[in-house]
Formats: C-alpha cells, structure tokens, sequence
C-alpha cells in the first residue's frame, strides 16, 4: 500500500504523467473491416444496411429510433458528425467496402487519459461475422496507442447482450448506476466496465490471436473461442 507523509493511503504514484491527446479522424484498418470518418456519404450505405433488419429491436436501448427514410438518417449522421464531443466512424466491410456500422469516441478526457467507447450501432450485415469484434479491437488499440489509461464501456443494464459482448472481449463490470438517466420516456439504470492500460497486453494479445485468419474456416466460422485465448494467455 502507497502512503503519503501522515500515514494515509494513497493511490500509486505517476511521476511521468502528461495529458494525453485527443483522437483523430485517421481510418483505423484491420483485416475484416475498416473504421473511416464519418461521412454525409455513408448514408444510403448505412440506411440499406439498417433496413435489413427484420424489426427494430437491435434500436431498443440506443437513444435514437430507427430512421425510416433517408432524410431521418442523413439528420441522425449529421447529429454524430457535427457534435464535437465525438470522434465517429463508420465501420466498412474490407470485401465489400460497404457500411455496415458507426461506432464513436465519446466522453474524452485527456487530462486523465479517459475515454468511452459509445454509440455503437450495428447493422444486420456485421451478425455472426468478425467486423464487430475487430472494431472494437481497433478502437482500444487507438487509445492505448494515444497512452489512454482507461477506456470506458456503458450501457443500459436490462442490455444484456451488450454487457455480455464488453465482457468477453476483456471489459471488466465496475457497477450500476441506478436511475442514471431517462431514454425514451423509460427510466435507465446504466452498467459501467472498462478496460485500463495493464489489462491491455493480454487483452490485445488474445484479441489479435482470435482475429488472426489461422482462427477461421474459409467459411468465417471461429476454431477457437475467444476466451480460449483469454485463458491460455492469463496461464
């Protein structure tokens, strides 16, 4: 345990420490999809993407409905595009170089070295594949890479599904704000995890493992679990 001069506790001492900087708008590119700025020119990809999906459940827990038209999602885009607190993507099929989703940068505190990875919007087209896993691969590595100390992950806590999804890709549940927050005239409790800087080498190393084509049939389906990797890299 740290203590200072009276004998109290304190946290461990950072005698380097400088703010880190900002995010930038540089493309991300990984194997099986790639993350660009945000563009006004992702809209009809992004609008076919979405209107693949059967109903409107994957909708239920983001703060936005569905858009139904291409005005609706030109305005949605253009919301994530002109708001400053945001760094925002589009993640693209590297076969196809369409847009399949958006995911963002949000809360970025570089005095700190925090940031949150937030808006995360999936279409139908990144399901059963490795686009989403990747993404999120890319993302951590850009903020550690920056010198990030603690990359946050929040979301309603009746979102199992997204919960599940932190977790497995090494995010660590740290508690339940309760009545956080009202979405859609609905009261939200909010599921904090993160992911800080020691846990990166193992995560990265079983993220990069997992992703690496020896990992797949020619058909995309994985040999090896994810927390395969996780275990034999934590032994």
């Amino acid at each position: 345990m740290n203590t200072n001069i009276y004998g109290q506790p304190v946290g461990f001492s950072l005698p380097e420490w400088q703010p880190v900087s900002l995010p930038d708008h540089s493309p991300l590119n990984g194997q099986y999809c790639n993350l660009l700025p945000l563009e006004i020119s992702h809209c009809e990809g992004l609008f076919h993407a979405f209107s693949l999906a059967e109903d409107d459940r994957d909708w239920t827990w983001l703060g936005a409905e569905r858009p139904v038209c291409l005005q609706e999602m030109m305005s949605w885009l253009k919301n994530k595009i002109e708001d400053s607190s945001l760094v925002s993507w589009a993640v693209t099929d590297v076969k196809s170089a369409a847009p399949v989703g958006v995911v963002c940068f949000s809360n970025m505190d570089t005095v700190n070295g925090a940031l949150e990875i937030g808006h995360v919007t999936w279409s139908p087209l990144m399901q059963r594949t490795a686009m989403g896993t990747e993404a999120i691969y890319l993302l951590l590595n850009n903020a550690f890479s920056l010198g990030y100390r603690r990359v946050v992950w929040r979301c309603d806590s009746l979102n199992e599904a997204s919960r599940k999804a932190a977790e497995r890709m090494g995010f660590i549940f740290e508690g339940r704000f309760r009545q956080a927050m009202t979405r859609k005239q609905r009261n939200r409790d909010t599921d904090w995890l993160s992911v800080i800087d020691t846990e990166w080498p193992v995560i990265e190393q079983s993220l990069v493992g997992w992703l690496s084509p020896e990992n797949f049939t020619e058909d995309g389906v994985q040999k090896l679990r994810l927390e395969t990797f996780f275990r034999n890299n934590k032994s």
